[in-house]
């Protein structure tokens, strides 16, 4: 199958540092390939990731536009889908047209595929967010028939709007590369817990340096702010007068929640991570924690953590209860006084179950056969006869398989 994958315009992939749609689109698009795919990769220009071919609109990642105001990015999005279908026209006229879209660009990607109809190949859009967060869009958008949908948790599929449910073809678990060496022995480990996220309000980065004082745990908090990656770079755009950075809602919120609560020493933040130095840290930490204050989608961090043999602590909101054995691979806390509980008993979680359960759950070819079955379901329900209801009736959704090989359960394709 020939596939054009969308990643967007707003990281490279892989991601250098923080980027999970963009890790995860690196993991399915190696998994594809090596399973005989074309696949020809939508991105910036600077990504490294290998590929059958590569479209680009911007010689590196637009991430630090999304903090800006609205005026100011609504374009980025779309001149990067113009490239794209640009792409799509080329190959047409050459004669080696795709297959099939997989895109992850949000409402932009699948809104303007759509408005294409037939003159652009099947569709299908990973929905890696919060569903409230365009829910105009969603509870409205129909996809003609030709653009569908999957999701990446059934959480998250079943708070979204009934249209959107009805043109959701399953769920797929994210999925991560699994590391070859075993994990780490808890002995062996730092005193230290690390969150690896945004530093932001809805992740929950204030919950996490509070708890880490109450229970007497040191903590390191890797990711960036505001788009800055690190502490260098937020100084210096707070210092440019020209720079909006100042006004940008995860800075203030950083600056009044966060930075007086970091000591250097027991609570500090080291900037965005990637590559050996994020391996090791992951491997080397006592816990990776999720206070997260928002229905949690994904997960792909969760997934890294529990792949490195690393226990996570979280708040059971959205897709975390899913992907937490509570007492088995972490733990999942109610409140901030649960979250300072479970931080005392790191000790209880084995890391070679952790591992275990990521090789099993969260493995590349598990992701791969899951999105495998949605293509083809795509490509059937887009060729379908007619008589075919325009909202096709949901599919159950795709999920890994606890034990034994992927076997998704799927409706009929007349629904």
């Amino acid at each position: 199958m020939k596939i054009l994958m969308d990643a967007g315009p707003w990281l490279p992939v892989p991601p250098v540092g923080y980027g999970g749609l963009e890790n995860v689109v690196a993991t399915l698009t190696t998994e594809l390939r090596r399973r005989g795919h074309v696949v020809v990769l939508a991105t910036v220009g600077d990504s490294r990731l290998p590929a059958d071919g590569r479209v680009a609109a911007f010689p590196t990642g637009q991430f630090p536009q999304l903090a800006a105001p609205y005026p100011e990015v609504t374009g980025i999005a779309h001149a990067h889908v113009h490239a794209v279908v640009e792409a799509i026209r080329r190959h047409q006229a050459d004669g080696v047209p795709f297959d099939l879209v997989h895109t992850h660009l949000e409402v932009v990607g699948p809104a303007v595929l759509a408005a294409l109809g037939a003159a652009a190949p099947p569709v299908l859009h990973t929905l890696h967010w919060d569903l409230r967060r365009n829910a105009d869009f969603y509870a409205r958008f129909d996809g003609g028939g030709r653009v569908f949908f999957a999701g990446v948790s059934d959480s998250q599929v079943a708070r979204g709007p009934e249209v959107l449910r009805r043109q959701t073809l399953g769920a797929v678990p994210l999925a991560v590369p699994i590391p070859e060496r075993p994990p780490v022995p808890r002995e062996e480990r730092t005193d230290a817990v690390l969150v690896l996220s945004r530093l932001c309000e809805t992740k929950g980065t204030d919950v996490a340096l509070r708890a880490c004082r109450a229970a007497g745990v040191p903590l390191v908090l890797a990711g960036p702010v505001g788009g800055q990656p690190d502490r260098a770079s937020l100084e210096a755009a707070l210092a440019d007068p020209a720079s909006p950075v100042a006004g940008y809602p995860d800075v203030r919120w950083f600056r009044e929640h966060v930075e007086p609560l970091l000591d250097g020493d027991r609570a500090r933040w080291i900037g965005s991570v990637s590559g050996a130095e994020k391996a090791e840290l992951l491997r080397r930490s006592r816990a990776v924690l999720f206070p997260i204050r928002w229905p949690e989608p994904g997960g792909t961090a969760v997934c890294e953590a529990l792949a490195a043999g690393t226990p996570v602590v979280a708040h059971a909101q959205g897709c975390l209860p899913s992907l937490v054995d509570h007492g088995v691979t972490g733990f999942l806390a109610g409140d901030e006084e649960a979250f300072v509980a479970a931080l005392r008993r790191l000790d209880e979680i084995d890391p070679a179950a952790c591992a275990a359960t990521a090789a099993r759950r969260f493995a590349p070819a598990v992701m791969a056969d899951g999105y495998e079955v949605l293509y083809a379901e795509v490509l059937l329900r887009a060729g379908a006869v007619p008589g075919v209801p325009r909202f096709p009736q949901p599919l159950a959704p795709v999920a890994a398989v606890e034990r034994g090989p992927f076997t998704p359960r799927m409706s009929s394709p007349m629904g």
